[in-house]
Formats: C-alpha cells, sequence, structure tokens
C-alpha cells in the first residue's frame, strides 16, 4: 500500500531558466552608447551621469566613456565619465 502514484514524485521538481542578472561591464571599462552596464531585479544600483535606466531596472550607457561605480550617503550609483 505504500506506494507512489504514477509521476507523483516529480509533480514539483521544475526549475525556471537562469535571469542572468549582475553587472555586465565593470568600472574602469570603455562603453559605447547604449552598452547594457547592469542588469538587476529592483534597483540595486541608481543611474548616474551618463546613465538610463529601462523599464525592467537595466541600467544602460547614454554616452561614450568609462564606467564608474560609487556609493554616496548608502546608495550605490552607477555614471560614465567622458574620457
Amino acid at each position: 500500500m505504500a506506494h507512489t502514484k504514477a509521476q507523483g514524485s516529480v509533480k514539483g521538481n521544475r526549475d525556471s531558466r537562469p535571469k542572468r542578472l549582475g553587472v555586465k561591464i565593470y568600472g574602469g571599462s570603455q562603453v559605447s552608447t547604449g552598452n547594457i552596464i547592469v542588469r538587476q531585479k529592483g534597483s540595486r544600483f541608481t543611474a548616474g551621469n551618463g546613465v538610463a535606466t529601462g523599464k525592467d531596472f537595466t541600467l544602460f550607457a547614454m554616452q561614450e566613456g568609462k564606467v564608474n561605480f560609487k556609493t554616496l550617503r548608502g546608495k550605490k550609483y552607477v555614471e560614465v565619465i567622458n574620457g
């Protein structure tokens, strides 16, 4: 009497695909316009100068330059500096 019904053991054993979040271009690296810098869920990083936020909180470069990460008053900012 102690047996499993058909397919019962694997019913909830599915997994979602990885979302590939995180920093894509690190500080000091050169970027061109439109390059994705950070993919994130929610605003862990905030857009600074030369960076814009997409509708899914993706941060991307609005101009060419170098990526710079900084912290101000406990908030993490990403900016693109000319040069």
